[in-house]
């Protein structure tokens, strides 16, 4: 066992001395050490509830016959550090969960691992430390917020914020704001639309790191603390067949991941965080397979933001496993691969029906034949944008306007509530990337505003910084390259023509190549907005959007 490194042999006498310390008995250090990742804390909705969640865990390696170990992973909330110089502290918590759990995996000698996460880079982070480490791991989430209901009907936090827009348009009152702020969300677990958070917790099941239902089972039911017992009780049978993570996500597992990221509709982000966990479990994953993958791949599920349904209702649909059922029914996913159940992807499908056609579309009868994520390129994004095309309302699937061009987010919003951006504007929001924010800030203020504003349906928003999995409307983000590496983006001008046609997978600015050269010849680069902490050895190392936003110290070169 991994774990015999820190208690057996005279040289461990001094580490078993200190596991006594700890109240260890004997009978627990004979048997294999499995580190439970908690990132339970009390300001983030979603993990409010993981100090549950872990105790069920433990409770699962005990009676499988392991002894369970926990310690901590960090979380943000991203919707708390929403539109202010919080945002620039999310993403690049990834790569800090990563990387703290690798330290704490190695130097404890552990024989296999429960990561719990539930939120935004949670997920991702522990993903990446699992391909990192190669030690048996499985998944177990904190669960889905069940819906907000305001005057009947369902809502999430992304109507919230899209009533802030509509506050400030004059067609909402600040009592009906009160009521939702109120109602929206109503019990702990991640945000309940398809946003980030849940986007990436299905692609556990789908990529084959967690178990059956852990993208959907809302964190309040009582079944979230029996699957949470059951993943407790699995990793001591990955153990003893010695499936690891890099047995798992192979090139396959990616593509399959991919294919159902398109089936569902998922976040955006999906797009930075596949690749950067193919970068551990050294698979390489080119942005263009996203696009081939989108179109042999029907679109079957409208979650919120994108429609009116909710991670509950995915969950009472069938869940994961019932949207791979109907994409298997098309060939459409690799069925020999081997998952954390222990089983493989065939095996974990069969049987696995839609049971509400209206949630989950039959394959048949998807709301689109081409998957729900686009990756764009053109002049003005030479390696690639991001938009999520099954929130894009028909009218803006093609749209040419005017670009208004904005170098931060504050200014943006500032210009969208006070009224200076109108139909059929180009909203372009810079120098917000990996390196630019530094950070990708996620820009959900700006396009909620447009929303609320009534513009969702004629003002399109390109930026380099990225998008909350709530945002929805022709909102392209993760420009690559990005504005402060000199990107074309960073040449844009108030005025410039910019077209978008997300059916041909194209971004372009109708400006000729002789002023576009001209201005980039003048073009100089800013000075960090950062210069201190981590954020500012974020941005030396940090790697554009298209490449997963990784961390690479060829960056320093």
């Amino acid at each position: 066992m991994r774990s015999d490194s820190v208690k057996t042999g005279t040289q461990q006498a001094p580490h078993r001395s200190l596991f006594n310390a700890l109240g260890y008995t004997e009978e627990e250090r004979k048997r294999p050490l499995i580190g439970i990742v908690s990132s339970y804390n009390e300001i983030v909705p979603g993990h409010m509830n993981l100090d549950k969640i872990t105790e069920a865990v433990k409770l699962g390696v005990a009676m499988a016959g392991g002894t369970p170990v926990m310690f901590p992973a960090i979380a943000v909330c991203d919707g708390i550090a929403m539109g202010h110089i919080g945002m620039k502290y999310s993403l690049v918590t990834r790569d800090l969960i990563a990387d703290s759990t690798e330290c704490m995996a190695v130097a404890h000698g552990f024989d296999g691992l429960v990561m719990i996460p539930n939120c935004d880079k949670n997920v991702p982070g522990l993903l990446m430390a699992a391909a990192r480490l190669n030690i048996p791991t499985v998944f177990v989430s904190g669960g889905p917020m069940l819906a907000g209901r305001v005057n009947g009907e369902k809502k999430s936090l992304s109507a919230m914020f899209e009533a802030v827009g509509s506050v400030a348009a004059g067609t909402m009152t600040m009592d009906h704001l009160c009521e939702m702020e109120e109602k929206v969300c109503p019990t702990c677990g991640s945000c309940s639309g398809m946003y980030t958070a849940n986007s990436m917790n299905c692609l556990t099941e789908a990529i084959g790191m967690g178990l059956r239902g852990n993208g959907t089972i809302p964190a309040v039911y009582s079944e979230r603390i029996r699957l949470a017992k059951h993943a407790g009780m699995k990793i001591m049978e990955l153990i003893e067949k010695d499936i690891k993570p890099r047995d798992i996500l192979t090139k396959e597992a990616f593509e399959n991941a991919l294919t159902v990221d398109m089936a569902l509709g998922c976040s955006t982000n999906t797009m930075l965080h596949l690749p950067a966990i193919a970068h551990e479990a050294g698979v390489d994953i080119d942005m263009d397979i996203a696009n081939e993958i989108s179109a042999r791949t029907p679109n079957l599920c409208h979650l919120a933001p994108a429609g009116p349904t909710y991670m509950e209702d995915l969950n009472e649909a069938g869940g994961v496993y019932a949207v791979m059922n109907e994409l298997s029914k098309k060939n459409l996913l690799h069925m020999d691969l081997i998952t954390a159940t222990g089983k493989t992807v065939g095996e974990n499908i069969s049987g696995c029906i839609n049971k509400n056609p209206e949630v989950i579309r039959p394959v048949e009868n998807p709301y689109s034949q081409t998957g729900g994520i686009a990756v764009l390129k053109g002049n003005l994004a030479p390696d690639s944008g991001v938009v999520k095309r099954s929130a894009v309302v028909p009218e803006m699937m093609v749209h040419e306007g005017p670009a208004r061009v904005f170098d931060c987010e504050e200014d943006a919003i500032a210009a969208i509530k006070g009224g200076k951006i109108v139909a059929g504007d180009v909203v372009v929001i810079r120098y917000e990337g990996p390196k630019g924010g530094p950070g990708m800030r996620e820009m959900l203020n700006p396009t909620s505003a447009i929303a609320g504003m009534g513009l969702g349906s004629s003002v399109a928003l390109i930026t380099d910084g990225r998008f909350s999995g709530a945002s929805r409307g022709a909102s392209i983000g993760h420009v690559s390259p990005e504005a402060a590496v000199g990107g074309p983006i960073a040449l844009v001008q108030d005025g410039d023509i910019i077209r978008v046609d997300i059916p041909a997978n194209k971004l372009d600015m109708l400006v000729s190549e002789e002023e576009l050269a001209k201005r980039k010849a003048a073009w100089t680069p800013r000075e960090p907005k950062v210069t201190t902490g981590y954020l500012a050895r974020y941005e030396k190392l940090v790697t554009s959007g298209n490449k997963g936003a990784i961390l690479d110290v060829n960056q320093l070169q």
